[in-house]
């Protein structure tokens, strides 16, 4: 048999082409513009960076797509079910780096770690050491935490186990929430909480939920962390209360467009800290996504249902589809 096809939309950790290559698979990393091009003759495709519905109705040969990590919102599912496609991702694989870069942010928010070391650099030891005196600890505060999935849950467990932390939680199954994490549901959970960080996926109930009259329930000290995705929040009110210190600060990983533009109005707040979509990004977490998403692409070429199948209700459509790609040789 000719070897597989597998087209990934940007490069791979190291430790993903030898599970092709043994599987007779050839990896593919095409430049961007020409990804549709090489779909053509793809059996499987690896998403990294969001892919339209036209990107995959030019893949007429796939056997299934595989999320190097877990935000669904980077694949067009609708399409995908259509087509009999079947989709995996890679759940759990960077929860730890998600969650201790949601801990990183909230130190440089807690401690002033950044303007510490500015006003070190720049005006001497005794400034930067009496520059921001409210300056606190985390033990005894309150963790709000929006999502309590792989990676919510591991924040919950750093908060409770590690800083002594009382964690509220809020998702749609109040019943499935760890011992130490309290429900709340989302209006209370902003009122009580010192942090509120989010980790909920993007769907059309949660696009736009944390609105103004969400962000007008927070403490006056309190501090929002976003993990999840920008389209979460409503931008406009939250630079509203950033700018007039309704509240203490926010840390956002993430942005309704990306890359964030230059002129956007984040920049000119000096109490919000800005990364560039990069908390699952350790050399840890990547290599378990690219290693867990590979394993996923050969279960698939092989017509064997993935481990992380997201959409389960496709599956006798998927296997039609194997056996008519398989028919057409």
């Amino acid at each position: 048999m000719a070897g597989w096809r597998v087209v990934a939309t940007d490069p791979l950790h190291a430790v993903g082409e030898p599970i092709l290559t043994a599987a007779n698979c050839t990896l593919i990393v095409p430049d961007r513009g020409a990804l549709k091009a090489h779909l053509a003759e793809a059996d499987a495709l690896i998403v990294r960076t969001a892919v339209t519905a036209d990107v995959i109705a030019h893949a007429p040969k796939l056997r299934g797509i595989v999320r190097h990590g877990v935000g669904l919102d980077f694949i067009p599912m609708e399409a995908a079910c259509a087509l009999g496609i079947p989709v995996a991702n890679t759940p759990g694989a960077n929860a730890q780096a998600v969650a201790e870069h949601a801990f990183a942010a909230i130190f440089d928010l807690a401690r002033h770690l950044r303007q510490a070391d500015q006003t070190l650099r720049t005006s001497g030891w005794h400034a930067a050491r009496t520059a921001r005196p409210d300056a606190f600890e985390l033990r005894g505060k309150v963790l709000g935490i929006v999502g309590l999935g792989n990676v919510g849950q591991r924040i919950a467990a750093i908060g409770a186990h590690g800083f002594g932390m009382s964690v509220l939680g809020t998702q749609r199954n109040r019943l499935n929430l760890p011992s130490f994490v309290q429900y709340a549901d989302l209006e209370a959970l902003f009122s009580a909480s010192d942090f509120v960080v989010l980790s909920c996926a993007l769907t059309a109930e949660t696009r736009g939920m944390i609105n103004s009259d969400l962000i007008a329930r927070m403490k006056s000290d309190a501090l929002l962390v976003n993990v999840a995705r920008g389209q979460l929040i409503d931008d406009e009110a939250l630079v509203a209360a950033l700018a007039a210190r309704r509240i203490r600060g926010a840390a956002l990983d993430v942005f309704a467009q990306q890359p964030i533009a230059a002129d956007n109005a984040f920049h000119t707040l000096d109490n919000v800290l800005l990364t560039p979509h990069l908390a699952s990004l350790t050399a840890d977490s990547t290599e378990r996504m690219t290693r867990i998403a590979c394993e996923e692409a050969v279960r698939l070429l092989r017509g064997e249902r993935p481990l992380s199948l997201a959409n389960p209700q496709i599956w006798p459509a998927a296997q039609a589809r194997f056996r008519r790609l398989d028919a057409a040789g």
